[in-house]
């Protein structure tokens, strides 16, 4: 029995061209009819919109078949006459490039460069300047893992931790970077976790079984400030918990690093630490404090999803902060739309929240108690169609 062969699969630029080759006059037509529009960029409804137009009018040639898996899987056109460039996305983390010229008819492979130098003649007309800045990150990049397949996109952290699990387990040298980390963590010039005490992953494993002895007798509710003084001249700082319990469990999650890493109990023990006090939100939509503003895009909804989402993030960082023992008040940014011709307000109290609302980055001295919560008013086009993100 033959054994299967395996197809390749072909690229979006071989699918162009064997689309060109079977259905030459409609893609023509189709091609023409993106082209008659002017120069500009095509969003994905618009690019399918014209295809129905089209298929209408002269059949439905790309009712089926690779062509029409193309078009649905762009996500921009741009069209600078008699070129037409599409940006595809066939796979999550998968990008090409085709630029078909209409009047030749031939089809080309662009890179991620040459698609954005493309893009950029849009605004700034064809030139050829051999002095074009460019800036190269990929030494920055070098040594941070990729993932491989799809399935690991908006999966991150759990693939950074089983990577760096497996590191640290099959070289031990690789525990003084986390040491060093442990060591230089600090917020706001005041030292957290470990300070100048510990300065070996031998010397940390030794502190870290004393003080497990330590608070193995200690009843679970006692406060982190009964043994503070204590666990800082072993060399532990603020930041393990606040309480003997909470303490202790952050030490138990250490000591099982130092012995065996694995990605569920590094990822446990790297959440914990405090890490995060300030917060900037960036909303696009919507109008926040300001006055004649009814009507506007998103007006109502906006306001209120945004306000129980401030709430319920300052809750939750005051209480993870105050869990691992730190008296901080967390910091919340709200970068908004504004409206040029809106009255900025700014409220000193918002439903029943001791809230001080500004409308500046620099904000002024806050009463006691108070929660600090700024919100940045930033001038931006509405109605710019090609603007995702003002």
């Amino acid at each position: 029995m033959a054994a299967s062969k395996l197809d390749r699969i072909p690229s979006i630029r071989e699918r162009v061209e064997d689309t060109l080759h079977a259905h030459r006059n409609e893609l023509v037509a189709l091609l023409s009819k993106y082209v008659s529009k002017g120069k500009g960029i095509l969003q994905p409804h618009r690019i399918l919109d014209t295809l129905d137009e089209v298929q209408v009018s002269g059949g439905s040639a790309f009712a089926e078949g690779p062509f029409l898996d193309v078009l649905r899987s762009s996500q921009e056109a741009i069209v600078l006459p008699p070129f037409v460039a599409i940006a595809v996305r066939p796979r999550p983390g998968v990008w090409e490039y085709v630029r078909v010229n209409v009047h030749e008819l031939n089809v080309e492979q662009l890179s991620v460069s040459e698609y954005l130098r493309f893009k950029e003649e849009l605004v700034d007309g064809q030139h050829n300047d051999p002095f074009v800045l460019e800036l190269d990150f990929e030494p920055f990049t070098a040594l941070i893992p990729r993932p491989s397949r799809s399935s690991s996109i908006g999966n991150g952290v759990q693939f950074l931790n089983r990577h760096l699990s497996s590191i640290l387990f099959r070289n031990r040298d690789c525990l003084e970077p986390l040491l060093d980390f442990l060591r230089e963590h600090r917020h706001k010039g005041h030292v957290m976790m470990l300070n100048d005490r510990i300065q070996s992953v031998g010397r940390l494993q030794s502190v870290l079984t004393k003080a497990e002895e330590h608070l193995s007798k200690l009843p679970a509710e006692t406060p982190y400030l009964q043994f503070a003084n204590q666990f800082q001249e072993w060399g532990l700082e603020k930041g393990w918990g606040d309480t003997a319990e909470h303490v202790l469990e952050m030490i138990h999650l250490l000591l099982d690093i130092l012995q065996a890493p694995d990605p569920s109990t590094l990822e446990t023990f790297l959440g914990r630490i405090p890490m995060i006090f300030n917060v900037v939100i960036v909303s696009p939509h919507g109008y926040f404090g300001q006055a004649n503003v009814l009507g506007m895009p998103d007006t109502g909804g906006q306001i209120v999803y945004i306000l129980d989402q401030v709430r319920a993030l300052e809750d939750e960082m005051v209480l993870r902060l105050k869990k691992q023992g730190l008296d901080v008040t967390p910091k919340i940014l709200i970068r908004r739309k504004v409206n040029d011709k809106a009255k900025i307000l700014i409220h000193d109290a918002l439903a029943g929240r001791s809230y001080k609302w500004q409308a500046m980055a620099n904000p002024h001295q806050t009463p006691p108690h108070t929660s600090f919560c700024c919100v940045i008013h930033a001038y931006s086009a509405w109605n710019h169609g090609d603007i995702r993100v003002p």
